[in-house]
């Protein structure tokens, strides 16, 4: 999931050391007060009343952003994802400790051959307006999420393996036939092959289910008040202000502690709202980590940093000069010092990636993988390079609108200049354009993120870099990675499954169509109030088990 988390725990990491980022794009507003409201869909919300910074037994108060989307057949971004699995839910869910367990679902069965799951849902599985979800309604919302109308980014991704969905996406049926209605409750899914990795992807947006009553009645601004499933309701969204989630007391895995969470899109500092008791829960910069981690300060003993299972990379597409020749890709890799960057730039608050693999990954290897730093290696590299005499204009595009690149961007053209003689031009551009033409494979290169969706390897090196998947932005190519990745989607034995993943990963690596940069921890302080709070590895539900008492 190449997404918008990501860039907020750099960009808070970078606060105060970077111009960038002005408003992000958001394509949808709730308007209107508080108060109860009737929508034309049907659902009634509450608007949360008074001063949503003040405290509240119940409240949780957190800072965030505008999501892009509210449709989770078409998000693939985290700040959209946050609370998309709030809102919605799916068959399966994954717990804060990432196992996978039945949600809409009370049960689940695989044929010993690994090809078909039965589902069965149950009796209380409703959505937030009480309507019952039956087999029809998950048959209907994946052959939506499917459809050639849609387009949905990720459904090929995430929904490929299904029988049937290549076909529907592609307009050459109607349905999916890999999806069967077998009684009110009970739902047939067959895919192509055994795949380990596929009741894990079950857990993304794109298979969550959604009302089709709503969608069919309203197509074009359903979202504006979503009726969906999960454990919290949208009450009230107010671009660039506040977006208000109540509890879904009918939720089938059990109500939330909580009664309310209030986003606040604006307000300036987060730390300073949160030393302001505005908020519950911040993210702290390179600022103010030397205070965070002093225990005697006011917020060492609120401070905790927690292992993300996400990479930044610098990525390079490979079917556009100089980046389809792989001896320019390597020489760019080997003139970073992503270490000192890390430690001076960053105050060691992300750590230099060693591979594509995040460490507590499966498949995770703790040696080095990466690119060293090594200048006169990286001269004699672009020496064997096509372009040494004839390079190309370069442009690296990142998300942003200040007046400078990102600090450690502006670290990377200074060395690039320095040990090879190659002049680099940054493009900043706000976060849904960047989406937008990252996904159609329109940039050169470009500065990104991804956060695993579920913790498997094939989330991240088939989707991103087999040439056949629709995720693979930077389209590269290797007949070798293939197979290593058409041999590991089936394999059964599960060591034998991650020693092809790894070593798939060391011949992505070498080859640089990514220069992994860093491994993230997410910074935050929490108020004393706030009991059960963490920060998960990668999106999941976890609002329902957090408690707020003052």
């Amino acid at each position: 999931m190449s997404q918008n988390r990501l860039l907020a725990i750099l960009l808070s990491v970078l606060a105060g050391l970077v111009l960038v980022v002005g408003g992000l794009s958001a394509v949808l507003l709730l308007s209107g007060g508080g108060g109860d409201t009737t929508g034309p869909d049907g659902i009634t919300t509450t608007g949360s009343g008074g001063n949503p910074t003040q405290p509240a037994s119940g409240r949780l108060r957190l800072s965030g952003t505008d999501p892009v989307t509210l449709d989770p057949h078409t998000a693939g971004d985290a700040s959209s994802a946050e609370y998309i699995v709030e809102i919605f839910s799916g068959l399966v869910t994954l717990t804060p400790d990432l196992d996978i367990v039945p949600d809409l679902a009370e049960s689940f069965d695989v044929s010993p051959d690994g090809l078909t799951y039965t589902f069965v849902l149950r009796e209380n599985a409703t959505f937030h307006t009480g309507r019952r979800v039956t087999a029809d309604d998950i048959k209907w919302s994946i052959e939506r999420a499917a459809s050639r109308e849609l387009a949905s980014p990720t459904a090929l991704a995430y929904l490929g393996d299904i029988i049937g969905v290549r076909e529907h996406f592609h307009g050459i049926a109607d349905g999916v036939p890999g999806v069967e209605v077998v009684d009110e409750r009970t739902v047939r899914i067959t895919i192509d092959a055994p795949k380990p990795y596929f009741l894990a992807k079950l857990t993304y947006p794109t298979a969550f289910v959604v009302d089709r009553q709503q969608v069919e009645s309203n197509p074009r601004n359903w979202t504006r008040r979503p009726n969906g499933t999960g454990a919290f309701k949208l009450a009230e969204w107010r671009l660039g202000e506040r977006i208000v989630l109540q509890a879904n007391a009918q939720y089938v895995l059990g109500a939330p502690k909580l009664s309310e969470v209030v986003y606040l899109l604006s307000g300036g500092s987060a730390l300073t709202r949160f030393e302001n008791d505005e908020l519950d829960v911040a993210f702290v910069s390179v600022n103010d980590i030397d205070r965070a981690r002093d225990p005697s300060s006011t917020l060492g003993p609120l401070y905790t940093a927690w292992p993300q299972f996400t990479i930044s990379y610098i990525a390079f597409n490979t079917n556009v000069p100089p980046f389809d020749d792989v001896h320019v890709r390597r020489a760019l890799g080997l003139a970073i010092d992503r270490a000192r960057i890390s430690e001076i730039t960053f105050s060691n608050m992300l750590t230099p990636a060693t591979g594509i693999l995040m460490p507590g990954m499966p498949g995770y290897q703790s040696e080095d993988l990466t690119l060293p730093f090594d200048p006169e290696a990286a001269v004699a590299e672009l020496a064997l390079s096509r372009y040494v005499d004839d390079m190309p204009p370069i442009i690296i595009s990142e998300v942003g609108a200040g007046a400078e690149a990102r600090t450690d961007t502006q670290a990377f053209l200074e060395q690039w200049r320095t040990i090879l003689g190659i002049n680099v031009e940054v493009q900043q551009t706000d976060f849904a354009t960047f989406l937008a033409d990252q996904d159609a494979g329109r940039l050169q290169a470009f500065n990104a993120g991804w956060i695993m969706d579920y913790p498997d390897p094939e989330d991240i090196l088939d989707l991103k870099f087999h040439s056949a998947s629709t995720l693979n932005d930077v389209s590269y190519s290797n007949p070798e990675v293939d197979a290593l990745l058409d041999r590991a989607r089936i394999e059964r034995d599960p060591a034998a499954r991650l020693s092809t993943y790894q070593e798939a990963e060391r011949l992505i690596v070498d080859e640089a169509a990514w220069l992994p940069l860093y491994f993230s921890l997410s910074h935050v302080v929490v108020q004393p109030q706030v009991t059960g709070w963490f920060e998960p590895p990668m999106v999941v539900p976890r609002l329902r088990f957090i408690e707020v008492s003052r």
